[in-house]
């Protein structure tokens, strides 16, 4: 493998959750890391405060295509992870065009800005295990049938299939990484594993009537109660800091591919509630309620990563565990709201 020393990472979606731990990653290998985000005012986001002198954050929409290509101009990229995307499956149905035109086109204009700007520069896509949604088998690797079910699905699979087309036929350097579930405490408070982690953490706490809100505009706990769609919906959960090294190293080989990345073990939405629950010493008897807007049109199969490749080619495999990872994240909801309450109670 090239030495990391020296080389600049261009990161789309820098203010999100892959963005912080890759940009974290990367520094830590000595590489110049600059950013882009779609709204300055996203600068400031938590997950970027620790690195803020660290990293050169600058704005940039996916939709500007001579932007993107001044800027790979100006910065000449070794690298390019793009990350950015609209990233919450169940909300691409109310945002269904907005979805298509940042995840699908988006990735397609950053191609193509690289094609015309600096061709051999290696690039990364994320892919999702999202662009498999109704395949039907038993677990999902990188031969298994793509059958997306919602907009989201059906705009990284088109990003995947453009990634795919100018690797092969352009000779560009595009590995796909087709990344199942990962989460950690810096994802979004909307996304459900969130709502799970920080509600359990509220309750522990004595707190029934949250102050932050779901996407509803209502409170994530009201009454005690966490609502929720399907608690019977299977998905492949691991630590995004882990995937982070994937995508790294699908750079770092002789040639573009893709590799299905998770950590091979499925759990419902159920089993994922149970154990933040029982981080805390509850259990969720009481404290869940199923409502029907969070149910999706269409919901995808039992998702389980096969990630026999990665382990073969890579030497890649998940190092947190999935009870790690949730305890992890209700303990961060548990130290942050303790630290409200006793900012309050000073004042």
């Amino acid at each position: 493998m090239d030495s990391a020393k020296n080389k600049t990472a261009l990161i789309t979606g820098i203010t999100g959750q892959d963005g912080s731990y890759l940009a974290e990653f990367l520094l830590g290998k000595s590489y110049r890391v600059v950013g882009l985000c779609r709204h300055r005012s996203a600068m400031k986001v938590k997950n970027l405060n620790h690195l803020v002198d660290k990293v050169e954050v600058v704005e940039c929409d996916l939709s500007n295509s001579s932007l993107m290509m001044d800027l790979i101009r100006r910065y000449q990229p070794d690298e390019i992870y793009n990350l950015a995307s609209q990233s919450f499956p169940g909300e691409s149905w109310h945002k269904a065009i907005e979805t298509g035109e940042i995840t699908g086109l988006g990735a397609h204009r950053l191609f193509e800005a690289v094609r015309q700007t600096k061709p051999d520069c290696r690039v990364f896509q994320a892919s999702s295990s999202e662009i498999f949604g109704a395949a039907g088998e038993r677990s999902q690797n990188e031969r298994t049938q793509y059958k997306p079910v919602n907009p989201y699905g059906a705009a990284k699979l088109y990003a995947h299939s453009i990634a795919r087309m100018y690797a092969e036929s352009l000779d560009m350097f595009i590995a796909r990484g087709i990344l199942f579930n990962h989460e950690s405490p810096r994802r979004g408070i909307h996304f459900l594993t969130q709502k799970v982690a920080y509600g359990a953490a509220c309750i522990s706490l004595g707190i029934k009537n949250s102050l932050t809100l779901n996407e509803q505009g209502e409170p994530i706990v009201a009454d005690g109660k966490i609502s929720l769609g399907n608690l019977d919906a299977r998905r492949d959960w691991g630590f995004a800091g882990d995937y982070v090294e994937a995508m790294w190293l699908m750079l770092q080989q002789d040639k573009p591919d893709e590799f299905v990345i998770g950590t091979g073990q499925s759990h419902t939405v159920r089993e994922f509630c149970s154990t933040a629950f029982g981080s805390v010493g509850l259990t969720t008897k009481d404290h869940l309620r199923v409502d029907q807007r969070f149910l999706r049109p269409a919901e995808a199969s039992p998702m389980i990563a096969d990630a026999s490749k990665a382990k073969d080619i890579l030497g890649w495999t998940p190092k947190t565990s999935f009870t790690a990872m949730v305890e992890m994240m209700v303990n961060y909801h548990v130290l942050t709201l303790r630290d409200e309450m006793s900012g309050k109670l000073k004042r």
